[in-house]
């Protein structure tokens, strides 16, 4: 498991993808290489008004992080905007669902965090005025009660 420190004032920084197998994993090219997956990613933040802060995510699972997010949020319109809270469960159901469950999703305008998180699951990025924290815990399930 990994611990990692939010901080609003933290400056966000692009965290360069060192090519593993499952991180080089992707749902439109049979085989990219690394820079193509970066410049995909990349291309989608910026369309997206994304800035990836931190992450330990395959970049598949990222991009999926990402496109729902950007699902949930409405356009500019007059109908009203979803709460955060509907946001983040929203999120949160659709990682449980699609990669198992554990996972918690945190979203806001500032707050700060200190999160353990299983390997491979964690992301933390900005969109629009809003910021992401979205990560996989471990579950152990507890078969009897512990004595009094």
């Amino acid at each position: 498991m990994h611990s990692i420190t939010m901080e609003e004032e933290q400056e966000p920084k692009l965290i360069k993808d060192h090519g593993s197998k499952e991180k080089n994993h992707t749902m439109h090219t049979s085989n990219p290489n690394p820079s193509q997956t970066i410049m995909r990613l990349a291309s989608l933040a910026i369309s997206f008004n994304v800035r990836l802060k931190s992450f330990d995510m395959p970049v598949h699972m990222q991009e999926h992080a990402l496109r729902h997010t950007r699902s949930l949020l409405p356009l500019p319109s007059p109908s009203p905007k979803p709460s955060n809270t509907l946001i983040a469960r929203a999120l949160k159901k659709e990682f449980d669902t699609k990669y198992g469950l554990a996972w918690h999703c945190v979203i806001g305008k500032s707050f700060g965090s200190f999160v353990s998180h299983t390997s491979g699951g964690f992301i933390y990025f900005s969109i629009d005025s809003l910021s992401v924290l979205l990560f996989k815990t471990e579950v152990h399930l507890v078969r009897q009660q512990p004595p009094p």
